[in-house]
């Protein structure tokens, strides 16, 4: 498949619709995909004809299930392709800058699986919607990351502690909970999205095309545990938190207590710092986030979590530390150093 295949740019009258097109890859973002998709958002953005943009993902299992971090880690090793990690990340956090500035209403229909990119590029813009098969989650910390793309300050936006809770676990959860959690911001059962593509095509008024479709996503599992989550997400560090869930009672105590055994000591580290740091606005976290990666980028866990998880597939992964207690907190501080004239910087005036 081509670059302009991967993402497929249309005009609807004053609806631009913008579809990720790698449905046996999830639909995953590559550097190529970023930068159309960017350029795309920054020309309809003046185009005084265009009222609105809606994206959405091909097939039937996924919006956009992340950054094709396949591709970062066949890069490291291809010859003349030095920096190419680098220069993926900051295409991917330019476009979260983007969509969360676009001064439309713009529309992202998370119908299937939702996760790191794909929540960056749904989240961080004006309406999210959720479907019966939406699966949202940010499992970086699993593959030797951080939760990214914003991260930083959507997490934290989270009733109590459960966006730190969700970072440090990387637990999936459906339509309730993403409404809850304020991810999503409409329920649309997944047969009444083509009603509500054709409505957005004729009406200008977004919001009631959204207000008229939506229905009730059912319980969310959330609520329901969120005192109990409070409570042992509260403690002062990842080994805290850890003690304070094995003597939790619970299934999601004990689920939660094996999801963080699973990720990467350091990375559950700097999550943490990360997310008790938090970000005022979009660009501050970005910035931090995009200052992390490049730290990462000179670390272990990454490339081993991509081919334990996505690669090999063995998920077994040789981790840097055999456990939290063994990274020191001198190790995580060096993670948030200042890189230069690398950091990340946004023009103020972008739109």
């Amino acid at each position: 498949m081509s670059d302009d295949d991967a993402i497929l740019l249309e005009r609807h009258g004053g609806l631009g619709i913008v579809t990720l097109n790698r449905p046996r890859a999830l639909n995953t973002l590559s550097f190529a995909m970023c930068g159309r998709f960017d350029a795309a958002l920054a020309a309809w953005a003046g185009d005084a004809a265009l009222r609105a943009v809606v994206v959405r993902g091909a097939g039937e299992r996924a919006f956009c299930a992340g950054g094709d971090v396949v591709a970062i880690y066949q890069a490291r090793a291809a010859p003349g392709n030095r920096g190419v990690e680098a220069d993926f990340f900051r295409a991917e956090y330019t476009l979260v800058y983007r969509v969360h500035r676009f001064s439309k209403p713009y529309v992202a229909l998370m119908d299937g699986v939702t996760m790191g990119g794909g929540a960056g590029i749904a989240v961080n813009g004006s309406y999210r919607v959720a479907t019966e098969r939406t699966v949202f989650a940010m499992p970086e910390v699993h593959i030797g990351l951080f939760p990214d793309v914003g991260a930083t300050r959507f997490l934290n936006r989270c009733p109590g502690r459960i966006g730190l809770y969700l970072a440090l676990t990387g637990r999936s959860i459906g339509a309730a909970d993403a409404l809850y959690c304020g991810f999503a911001t409409h329920f649309v059962p997944r047969d009444r999205v083509a009603v509500l593509l054709e409505r957005m095509r004729e009406a200008p008024a977004i919001e009631a095309a959204l207000a008229a479709l939506a229905g009730d996503p059912g319980e969310a599992a959330l609520p329901p545990l969120r005192e109990a989550i409070d409570r042992c997400f509260a403690g002062d560090s990842v080994e805290a938190i850890a003690a304070a869930l094995a003597h939790e009672p619970g299934d999601w105590a004990q689920e939660a207590r094996e999801a963080m055994a699973r990720a990467s000591p350091l990375s559950l580290k700097i999550t943490f710092r990360q997310l008790h740091l938090g970000a005022a606005d979009v660009e501050a976290a970005l910035a931090l986030e995009y200052r992390l990666t490049q730290h990462v980028l000179a670390g272990h866990d990454f490339y081993e979590g991509i081919r334990a998880l996505l690669v090999d597939k063995d998920r077994k992964p040789c981790w840097q530390h055999a456990s939290p207690k063994a990274v020191i907190d001198a190790e995580v501080a060096g993670y948030f150093a200042p890189i230069g004239a690398r950091e990340l910087r946004f023009d103020p005036v972008s739109p």
